[in-house]
Formats: structure tokens, sequence, C-alpha cells
């Protein structure tokens, strides 16, 4: 079901570490269940992937928009997916990067039109599992592509 583009390693030399490396393909895990469960309108998906305590924020139209969990869930529950109106998918992983072997940043693009998203992803690795924490971001209106 995943057919999300890859990205690369911020910064990842010739000899990064099996370590990071390891990591980098964990947060990509995380990153295309997060595609899914968005794609879907899934939040039995999306709750897997965002930490119980996580916030998501966007000032797109001028007013800073602040949800927890308990907020965001059953906006998503409530909304028909794209997948259900036949919306291509159109997401990628642009870059991850790490500020150290728990906490990584990355920034994808998705869409549930008409809104195209840029979302910046702040995930923590916490009891063996990486989890966003923070979701900022912004979108553009434009012509959704059907499959």
């Amino acid at each position: 079901m995943t057919a999300h583009k890859t990205a690369t390693i911020t910064g990842a030399s010739r000899g990064a570490s099996e370590e990071a490396m390891s990591a980098f393909g964990e947060v990509v895990q995380v990153l295309n269940q997060y595609l899914d469960g968005l794609h879907t309108s899934d939040t039995a998906i999306l709750r897997r992937v965002f930490h119980p305590e996580a916030h998501y924020y966007s000032a797109t139209n001028g007013t800073l928009l602040h949800l927890d969990m308990d907020q965001y869930f059953p906006i998503v529950d409530k909304r028909p997916s794209p997948a259900s109106q036949g919306f291509a998918r159109t997401e990628r992983i642009l870059g991850i990067e790490f500020a150290g072997p728990v906490t990584a940043f990355a920034k994808v693009e998705s869409s549930i039109p008409p809104k195209f998203f840029l979302d910046f992803l702040t995930l923590v690795k916490l009891d063996g599992r990486w989890q966003i924490v923070a979701k900022v971001f912004e979108y553009t209106l434009q012509n959704p592509v059907t499959v």
C-alpha cells in the first residue's frame, strides 16, 4: 500500500553508523504509517504514530490553530478520506534530520484535497519506538488529482 518517495538522511556520511541507518529506517517506517493514516483517515494508524501528548499547529489562516490529539482525532474520524474519494496519493518525505539518537525532524508533503500540506514533524524515540510529538504545517489550495 505504501508508495511513498523516500528521503535521504540529511548530513549522512558514507561512514554513517549502522545504528544511524537503522534509526533512519525506523523513522521512515513511522512516516509511511503517518501518510497511510492521513490518506485513509484511519485514526487507529495515527494513534500509533502520534505520542498521546502530541500537539498540532498551523497559522495558515493568520491565527494560531493548536490542537491536542483528543481534539485532532475526532476531526480525522469525521472527514471523508482522500482514498475513499479516489484522490491520488501525492505525498513525499522530503528530508529527515537527527539531533541525536532519540530526536528527529522530518519534512513531509501530503494532500487532503483541495489542501496540499507541508508538514514539519518532530519525533522522539520513547520506550523503543519513534513517535511524532509535534506537527507544524502550512497548506495551499490546489486542484486535486484523481486516480
